[in-house]
């Protein structure tokens, strides 16, 4: 049992030592636009840009997002938002910010009352809308996002003197409660596993990036990857939206922005827990046996350490304080970029408990239901398969 403590032990130090050395190292790498030197000249020339904003059963905050929208410093740019078959007072919210004095010539409106074969809503929503936009940038936001004025005006600036093809603004996420901060410091512990952002940038990798709240992409280039024509019945839509910029060989940039966007993500522990029940079976490729070894790895990647450092005997446990001491180090680094304090990390053990818990739930909701309801909708697990990019 000793040999197993040693093997267990080194397996987990080494893993999370190099991954706290390689955050550490890459982090520094990956731009923040709210900074000074990343705010355009009045002067600079400004390509026009499309805002793209879908909206189902949103009445809560498709209002606030549109006034801000029409708020921003920037000049050449439109809006254009899909009331996409709500069932709410989305549409009415909506009206409403089109018929006040800033809308006019700015922002338009657009209804979608069906949703055709083969399509989920949102992909469609947002292909829908960017059949009608003007702009030499397409810019992706979700109906939730707020922005700051000058948002826009700096990520363009960037995007364009680093000659991107495609920029993803990370949120600020707002959080009220323990339970939020603390489900979100975990899902951020294994986005640094998953997707890298400081090896988004380096075209030899295959690390890349998308996000719901800021996906802006060349015109040409989403045209080229096929539109959102390419991920009509795709979930995770807009991490694949990055994958497919990236698989073709296009310059894709992640950037932090301190609070230039924001929104509250999820309410509550349990929110989360709704939230992603949507989304997990999906990163799994809706395969089983790979979420059952996902769950498994989840497990002793996180809980080990907590475990190993107690059950082991002598210098055993040192492999086990490595570990612990790189995960501690991860979530002080998250607390210098974010709402959430280095202290959550004694709260690891319980939410690793909570999302094995999510992936183990969407994946049997998935398979009794074979398909899964998203705003209202059924999608069936047989064409979710096919139509996985």
């Amino acid at each position: 049992m000793s040999y197993v403590h040693w093997i267990a032990g080194i397996i987990l130090g080494l893993m999370w030592f190099s991954r706290l050395l390689d955050a550490a190292l890459g982090m520094p790498k990956v731009a923040d636009i709210s900074r000074p030197e990343w705010d355009p000249k009045p002067d600079d020339p400004k390509p026009r840009v499309s805002i793209i904003v879908p909206a189902r059963n949103e009445e809560e905050h498709i209002g606030q997002t549109l006034v801000r929208l029409l708020a921003l410093d920037y000049e050449n740019y439109e809006v254009i938002a899909v009331n996409d078959r709500s069932t709410d007072r989305t549409g009415a919210a909506m009206d409403r910010v089109a018929s006040s004095s800033q809308a006019q010539g700015r922002l338009k409106i657009i209804q979608v009352d069906s949703l055709p074969a083969g399509w989920m809503g949102k992909p469609h929503a947002m292909w829908t809308a960017a059949n009608q936009a003007s702009g030499e940038w397409l810019l992706f936001t979700d109906a939730d996002v707020l922005f700051k004025p000058d948002s826009l005006r700096r990520a363009v600036n960037y995007a364009e003197s680093q000659r991107a093809d495609h920029l993803v603004l990370f949120p600020r996420l707002v959080m009220h409660s323990p339970g939020e901060r603390m489900m979100i410091a975990f899902f951020q512990t294994l986005f640094v596993f998953g997707h890298r952002p400081w090896k988004v940038a380096d075209p030899k990798s295959r690390d890349h990036m998308g996000a719901g709240a800021f996906n802006l992409i060349r015109r040409p280039i989403y045209d080229t990857i096929g539109t959102y024509q390419a991920l009509r019945f795709e979930v995770l839509d807009d991490m694949k939206l990055g994958k497919l910029v990236k698989n073709a060989g296009y310059a894709q940039r992640n950037v932090f922005g301190h609070d230039l966007i924001s929104l509250r993500w999820v309410k509550g522990a349990m929110g989360m827990v709704e939230n992603l029940t949507k989304n997990f079976f999906a990163i799994m490729s809706f395969q089983w046996p790979r979420t059952l070894g996902s769950v498994f790895m989840l497990l002793f990647l996180n809980l080990m350490p907590f475990l190993g450092i107690w059950l082991a005997q002598g210098w055993a446990r040192l492999a086990y304080a490595v570990a612990l001491i790189s995960m501690a180090g991860l979530y002080l680094g998250m607390s210098w970029m974010s709402d959430v304090p280095a202290y959550y990390f004694f709260l690891h053990p319980i939410s690793t408990v909570m999302f094995a818990y999510i992936l183990t739930r969407s994946m049997v909701l998935t398979l009794r239901q074979h398909g899964i309801f998203w705003r209202g909708t059924f999608y069936p697990l047989d064409e979710l398969r096919k139509g996985m990019v």
